[in-house]
């Protein structure tokens, strides 16, 4: 069973799983945790800043969240929940987040989902409901860590055979055994972690360490320490030197994860030791010499960080001397439907198999996968877990799809980030009927502000009568009789 703490009773120590519960409802998150207690070790946290507070000071982070949608400073609105889950998952893409929220229109439901959480459970609550379906989550954590520990010569392998993924394996080869940082780009769920694990495995330090360490995971002043160590007394409650992660990595490989988080100050001295080895732990004066080989990763758009000033450019491009970008799942073709069976028999212990009728399948080929590899597997969770030993048919699928484009209230007016999303989230998009639309919509806004006159709404929509007169035969617009 997962476990992330124990307690003792008398001789015998049981294992509790760590759950964290985010909620800014005191008389909720209190019944909660008496009733959960029992089977968790509940931790509580009310705003998006203290999860996160609360995440990053914990040696051992839970497995497990039950994540409210409406968070201060926005309460009615799911903003702030949505959000955290992005958090979440960038903390620890492991992590199962389950949805306690009354915010529960389809729309919200889905979007969720697609972020990364796993299950959503509306307010108000069957607790022995939600006690099951918890205990469902720590069953397939059980199933990943056991597929983890497998050894990596036994495993699948980066699976798909799209040309997308042969490029990727190629490039792979190509990079394993250079002495040069990579930097990975992609989207977050599109399998980034997956590419570190075999750059390493494809080297010549296959015996070496390989030590991941999450930049976002930490607040500056720890994780510098992480990094680099430090020296006895060089802050309080530095009882005893420590070296860090760039010196524990050796002659192995160090994978810094959502490096576009790392702060400003500490990029000077990553840039530092990338461009001569040289760092420093805290508190010494004297240098040390890394001989690691750092690979990072980054699901931001770092040129647009640079620009912007969180991230430097110097850095940057030590950093993307080479790069590797992981193609989104939208992108591999048939690799989905590969895909979805090797989650089935990762799972095939904690429900029955299903099959999906001909329509279903192809309904998943061409749906957008936002959320990527990450996104598919709960799918398949949430297909396996409703419909074992069945055939799931094409509305069953596209209940868990998330096919209306999500967007925020804050972006109503940004067009630029209503393109990419459209672009990205949209099956078979055509710019054509989108432009269409948008004409008809303002023409027919025009009209109805112009009492139905074609001259008076022409010159509304700077166009001379003629045009607009085509232009309404063009899209079948009707026209009221002029007052």
């Amino acid at each position: 069973m997962a476990t992330n703490s124990s307690i003792l009773t008398g001789s015998e120590v049981i294992a509790k799983p760590r759950l964290l519960l985010i909620d800014d409802d005191h008389l909720i998150v209190e019944s909660l945790s008496f009733v959960l207690q029992e089977s968790f070790d509940v931790l509580t946290a009310s705003t998006r800043e203290e999860a996160k507070v609360l995440l990053q000071r914990l040696v051992d982070p839970p497995f497990l969240a039950l994540v409210d949608l409406g968070l201060p400073p926005t309460p009615h609105t799911p903003e702030e929940g949505f959000n955290l889950i992005t958090e979440l998952v960038a903390f620890n893409p492991a992590m199962k987040i389950l949805v306690l929220s009354g915010q529960s229109k389809r729309d919200n439901i889905q979007h969720a989902m697609t972020l990364g959480a796993i299950d959503f459970v509306p307010k108000p609550c069957d607790v022995h409901l939600l006690k099951t379906r918890l205990q469902h989550q720590l069953m397939l954590l059980d199933a990943e860590q056991e597929s983890a520990a497998v050894p990596q010569n036994d495993k699948p392998g980066i699976i798909g055979h799209s040309p997308a993924i042969e490029t990727l394996r190629g490039l792979i080869k190509q990079f394993a055994d250079t002495p040069f940082p990579v930097l990975i780009e992609g989207e977050s769920g599109s399998g980034k972690e997956l590419v570190v694990d075999y750059l390493h495995n494809e080297s010549t330090r296959v015996n070496q360490p390989l030590l991941t360490i999450n930049c976002a995971a930490f607040p500056a002043e720890l994780l510098e320490a992480q990094l680099f160590g430090h020296a006895k007394g060089a802050f309080t409650g530095a009882d005893s030197a420590k070296p860090g992660f760039f010196e524990q990595a050796d002659k192995g490989t160090l994978f810094l994860d959502e490096v576009g988080e790392l702060p400003l100050e500490l990029q000077a001295k990553l840039l530092r030791v990338l461009e001569n080895g040289e760092y420093y732990r805290i508190g010494e004066t004297q240098p040390r010499h890394s001989n690691a080989r750092i690979v990072a990763a980054t699901n931001r758009d770092l040129p647009e960080t640079v620009r912007k000033g969180a991230f430097r450019q110097d850095l940057y491009h030590r950093l993307g001397v080479l790069t590797i970008k992981v193609p989104p799942l939208r992108e591999r073709g048939e690799d989905c439907l590969l895909l979805l069976n090797y989650f089935q028999q990762l799972y095939a212990g904690t429900f029955e198999p299903f099959t999906l009728e001909n329509e279903a399948e192809q309904r998943l080929l061409h749906y957008a996968f936002p959320g990527n590899i990450r996104e598919l597997r709960n799918i398949v969770i949430r297909l396996g877990s409703k419909y074992p030993n069945t055939t799931v048919k094409l509305s069953q699928v596209e209940a868990e799809l998330e096919l209306a484009v999500y967007i925020p209230e804050s972006d109503h007016n940004d067009l630029d980030r209503l393109a990419e999303r459209e672009l990205l989230h949209t099956h078979n998009f055509r710019l054509d009927e989108k432009l269409d639309s948008w004409e008809n919509r303002y023409i027919t806004v025009a009209l109805k502000n112009s009492s139905g006159n074609l001259s008076r709404a022409a010159r509304m929509l700077g166009i001379n009568r003629t045009t607009l007169y085509s232009k309404i035969q063009r899209l079948n617009i009707e026209v009221a009789p002029e007052k």
